[in-house]
């Protein structure tokens, strides 16, 4: 399974944003898939996941209430809507696919990873 990464870019607080990953192929479907991100000078952490019916989602605190994510199966595609970017946002984002078909916050249950792509929230 190949994962790729889009929709990153440079935008100014208070912008939205919509990053897409796309899977390389349907088996996709049955597996819950998640976001992360890395700023610089920190760790990878989590931001977003939704079970493979999409009926499920958590989010990490911060993000909540400003970023959604959501899935398209028959794209074999997951997005994730960014809204109200603040400059803490900066990060490149990754998405994952899960062993498993549920939500997970936890980074070594993702077993594919996309390359990333970079966002920048100017102030």
């Amino acid at each position: 399974v190949q994962l790729q990464a889009s929709g990153g870019g440079l935008v100014q607080a208070g912008d939205s944003l919509t990053l897409s990953c796309a899977g390389s192929r349907r088996t996709s479907s049955n597996n819950g898939m998640g976001w992360f991100r890395r700023a610089p000078g920190r760790d990878r952490e989590f931001v977003a996941s939704i079970s493979w019916r999409g009926t499920s989602t958590d989010y990490t605190d911060s993000v909540k209430g400003r970023f959604t994510i959501s899935r398209d199966n028959a794209k074999n595609t997951v997005y994730l809507q960014m809204n109200a970017l603040k400059p803490e946002d900066t990060a490149i984002y990754y998405c994952a696919q899960s062993r498993y078909s549920t939500t997970s916050r936890r980074s070594d249950v993702y077993h594919y990873w996309g390359q990333g792509t970079l966002v920048t929230v100017s102030s």
